[in-house]
């Protein structure tokens, strides 16, 4: 067991957000190279009903809170940069802001989220398993063992493509070194260094709690929990998947917790898929990136040590 602390961050665009036991600080870093930080509050289920935070229950509910936080995050560094003080004459976009007004914004959001997930289930759910019956009807039946095994690798190729595109984007190259910053700070703070861009610069980049990693070991726990299920239907088998997506979630949430909490052996294996797509998804932080990052560690440290599991 090693030093850890339960403090986390996320990545903006161009700032981060790290989220401590008390308080949760975004540092937002300007086209002149100005630090400003904000603190964000978003509705946390955990914390009205304190049972959800037992293992094995508390993994779905933290992702709930942590997208809802998230999401209200991204929507504040978009407004800072000014993405969105752009104004079209279109008739459509008028009628969406006389209809929606000031809620305009959680209206695009929401329906994005759905448009998203949709789209998810139909990528990492239906279309596997529609592809393996069409493989297992023209190969024949001896395959039908591997079939967990094809889904879930058709899965991750999905998501690390997916990963690879976007990250040759130059926005979300910037997002992905603030990243980089949110991990170098965090492992500087764990290694009782003080926060400075020169103590945290050497640090490294690849951190067993991250979220990338939470996602692949997802992944990989549904291979696991695929072998249990019994239909060969597209729509059966998705269905069922989605059904048992909590579970998913609950022990891909308990690895992490284990993999960020103990250094062993177990863990590194453990935690060796999560790392290595971190290469994808974390780069090299400039020093304002890191500037940024430890501005908004530093807000959310607490006094007394709470943070820390030791």
């Amino acid at each position: 067991m090693k030093k850890v602390t339960t403090i986390g961050g996320q990545a903006l665009i161009e700032g981060i957000m790290m989220v401590g036991p008390k308080k949760n600080t975004a540092a937002f870093c300007d086209e002149n190279g100005n630090i400003t930080t904000e603190d964000i509050t978003a509705p946390s289920i955990r914390e009205k009903y304190p049972i959800l935070k037992k293992p094995f229950l508390r993994g779905v509910f933290a992702l709930i809170d942590t997208m809802r936080l998230g999401i209200k995050a991204m929507t504040l560094s978009a407004d800072k940069i000014g993405l969105e003080e752009e104004e079209s004459d279109s008739k459509f976009e008028k009628w969406l802001t006389k209809t929606f007004g000031d809620k305009l914004t959680n209206v695009i959001v929401g329906i994005g989220a759905v448009l998203g997930i949709a789209l998810a289930v139909v990528l990492f759910f239906f279309v596997p398993s529609l592809l393996f019956n069409l493989l297992e009807g023209a190969v024949g039946e001896g395959v039908a063992p591997f079939r967990s095994v094809f889904e879930g690798a058709l899965r991750i190729a999905i998501f690390v493509l997916y990963i690879f595109l976007i990250s040759r984007m130059k926005e979300i190259d910037r997002v992905f070194r603030y990243h980089g910053a949110e991990h170098k700070t965090i492992f500087c703070y764990e290694n009782d260094l003080p926060l400075t861009v020169e103590n945290v610069r050497p640090q490294k980049r690849f951190h067993p709690r991250c979220g990338s990693s939470f996602m692949i070991l997802m992944l990989l726990v549904g291979v696991v929990i695929g072998f249990f299920i019994p239909f060969e239907n597209p729509f059966l088998r998705t269905g069922t998947k989605l059904l048992l997506l909590p579970m998913t979630v609950s022990i891909g949430y308990e690895l992490i917790k284990l993999c960020g909490r103990y250094d062993n052996l177990a863990t590194r294996i453990i935690a060796a898929p999560g790392l290595w797509l971190q290469r994808l998804t974390v780069k090299e932080p400039d020093d304002k990136m890191i500037e940024a990052a430890i501005a908004a560690m530093t807000a959310v440290i607490p006094e007394n040590g709470e943070d820390l599991i030791r």
